[in-house]
């Protein structure tokens, strides 16, 4: 038996040993009784404590996404108030806040805020009016299209403490003003801050021309050059020239060269290229990264054909964009220049279906005032590629157009294509609608006469035999003109007379060196003239030139044929197809040094081809001819 424990035993069990068996199962019971209370209450307390430590957890959410929501409260407000601090730093609008104004004008319903709506007006269109490349951020007043009118308001708004920042912290250009009476009837002052007050004065009935005159007043106070560009274009040119002048003399460095352009603008329009050069070269010695003076030399040169001046100043403004964007200057325009400009290059070594490509871009663009220039241009590029039908279908499809200045160079474009294909008698029909529109030009019309519109009319003119009227137009052509003298030399080719012809393209290829046209003529004279060998030494300098240029590469072919050397023709005609795909003549003669060359089929092939395009009523007899005896 085991040694009791040594406390002694349990008082419980004690007890319970020593009763009796009903006494011992009621103590029982009431143990058990007692143990269940225990376990209820103990349930009881953990269920309460769970929901305890639930509410204290929702409690802390709750209190979490309170202030998550307090903090993103606060947060917006000081984005709010940072962007609002921000906006009205940046902001250079202008404020056109109400006028004072009689009783009586007020009762008939023009109050201040209805003048000042007129005011805004008024400027919205002098705005909207003034055509310039030149970029807002680049004036030293500059409140771009952030015109508005304040009306006057009572208590504290949003709007309210917005103007309050702007007026501390930004730059906003602020005009009042007042009408009155006085004895011509009304006198209308506009007034801007840090300027003279401009009034005007007249009768109750010429209020709205009055609003309009303090209108400009504000204008030219506020925006200088582009209010010259405004009366420029409203041939007000005096007074244009006086605001010219006056940023000349005091202005800053940036307002001084778009002056200079301005200026020279005036000197081209009245035919005075030269002075105007002087003038842009003046704006380049002062900022020589604003691109418009470059672009502007480059067309008063091409304008009067002189190809290598203008080829040289073309490539001054492609280097100058190639090294980032003149930030004087609209993006939009920027982008338009730099396209253009390219086109033009590749145009002048007789890329043009490279030229094509970059049209493709600027008509990609939402800018579409740049659109009419590059459909005419499309004209002109898929004339030179001998592509009547591309021709035929962009005439038919350009837009009807009201402005007078689009119209003629779409009548130009379209006489230079007709030349370029072959079509005399169309071109010197057009001819008759050009020369009257160009004589309204006033004094550019002779230089747009004698150096463009003649050299076309004196080239259809020898293609149809009419020596007589063509050599009347050379002989007044002057001698400091690239196609003036090609169209010299191709009169005189036409004529048969080769020593001339020589002459002239000698000439020709010294004035402008580097142009693959000047040697392309020079050795279409010597093909036509019975001198394959020699057509072939200036088709070589063309090409070297342009390699892209299918015309000398079409030539050289032929005149290989001519020295009975078909098999090296082919290379060349391949070449040119390359560059001019839909020329007829060139497929109809790679016909030819293929059946020269033994190669029947592949002749009827280019004959086939050769076929659906366009051919002069020779080469068409041509490939009857050849197509009926070798067929």
């Amino acid at each position: 038996m085991s040694e009791p424990a040594a406390d002694g035993p349990n008082p419980a069990f004690a007890t319970l040993a020593a009763a009796s068996r009903e006494r011992a199962d009621a103590f029982l019971e009431q143990q058990t009784h007692l143990a269940r209370l225990q376990v209820a209450r103990e349930a009881r307390e953990e269920k309460l404590r769970g929901w305890a430590q639930f509410v204290e957890y929702a409690s802390a959410v709750m209190k979490l996404a309170f202030e998550f929501v307090v903090a993103l409260i606060v947060i917006a407000v000081a984005v709010a108030l940072g962007a609002a601090v921000w906006s009205a730093s940046h902001d250079n609008g202008l404020v056109v806040e109400a006028f004072s104004v009689p009783p009586d004008l007020e009762q008939r319903g023009l109050t201040g805020e209805v003048v000042a709506g007129k005011v805004l007006d008024r400027l919205s269109d002098l705005q909207a009016q003034t055509n310039s490349n030149r970029a807002s951020a680049s004036y030293v007043n500059n409140w771009g299209n952030d015109i508005k009118v304040q009306i006057p308001e009572t208590g504290v708004s949003i709007g309210q403490f917005y103007r309050y920042l702007a007026a501390w912290l930004g730059n906003e250009t602020h005009i009042s003003g007042e009408i009155y009476r006085d004895a011509q009837g009304l006198a209308v002052t506009a007034r801007v801050a840090g300027a003279p007050a401009a009034t005007v004065h007249g009768a109750d009935a010429a209020l709205d021309t009055l609003i309009r005159q303090a209108a400009e007043a504000v204008y030219k106070s506020t925006q200088p050059y582009r209010y010259a560009v405004y009366l420029d274009a409203h041939n007000r040119v005096p007074e244009a020239q006086a605001i010219y002048q006056s940023l000349l003399n005091g202005g800053a460095l940036e307002d001084r060269a778009w002056a200079y352009i301005g200026l020279a603008s005036e000197h081209a329009a009245t035919g005075d290229f030269a002075g105007g050069d002087v003038l842009l070269k003046r704006a380049i010695a002062i900022k020589p990264d604003v691109l418009l003076p470059y672009d502007n030399l480059a067309n008063n040169e091409g304008t009067l054909q002189h190809d290598e001046q203008a080829l040289f100043w073309l490539r001054q403004a492609l280097a100058l964009e190639a090294r980032g964007r003149d930030t004087s200057m609209a993006m939009a325009d920027f982008t338009v220049h730099e396209l253009q400009d390219q086109s033009s290059l590749v145009q002048s070594f007789g890329d043009f279906l490279a030229a094509q490509r970059v049209n493709g871009q600027i008509l990609a663009l939402p800018d579409r005032s740049s659109w009419e220039n590059a459909r005419d241009n499309d004209l002109g590029l898929c004339a030179a590629l001998h592509d009547a039908v591309c021709f035929d279908a962009l005439l038919a499809a350009l837009p009807q157009t009201h402005d007078s200045n689009a119209a003629l160079n779409r009548l130009f474009n379209s006489q230079l294509g007709e030349v370029l294909l072959g079509r005399s008698s169309e071109a010197l029909a057009l001819g008759d609608e050009i020369v009257p529109m160009l004589s309204k030009l006033g004094p550019v019309a002779a230089i747009f006469i004698t150096r463009n519109e003649n050299t076309i009319v004196a080239t259809a003119d020898a293609e149809r035999g009419d020596f007589k009227s063509a050599q009347a137009l050379v002989d007044a052509m002057p001698m400091d003109c690239a196609v003036c003298l090609r169209v010299r030399g191709r009169v005189a080719m036409l004529r048969g007379d080769r020593r001339a012809a020589e002459a002239w393209f000698v000439r020709a290829a010294a004035f402008a060196p580097s142009i693959p046209q000047v040697f392309t003529d020079w050795g279409e004279m010597r093909l036509r003239l019975g001198d394959p060998g020699g057509a072939i030494a200036k088709l070589a300098i063309a090409n070297q030139q342009g390699p892209r240029f299918a015309d000398p590469l079409e030539m050289w072919g032929e005149a290989l044929i001519a020295q009975n050397r078909s098999d090296l023709a082919l290379a060349k005609f391949t070449e040119a197809a390359r560059n001019a795909p839909n020329w007829g003549r060139l497929h109809l003669k790679w016909g030819e040094a293929l059946l020269w060359s033994g190669d029947k089929a592949g002749a009827q092939a280019q004959f086939a081809i050769a076929a659906t395009l366009d051919l002069s009523p020779a080469d068409k007899m041509m490939l009857a001819h050849v197509r009926a005896g070798h067929g």
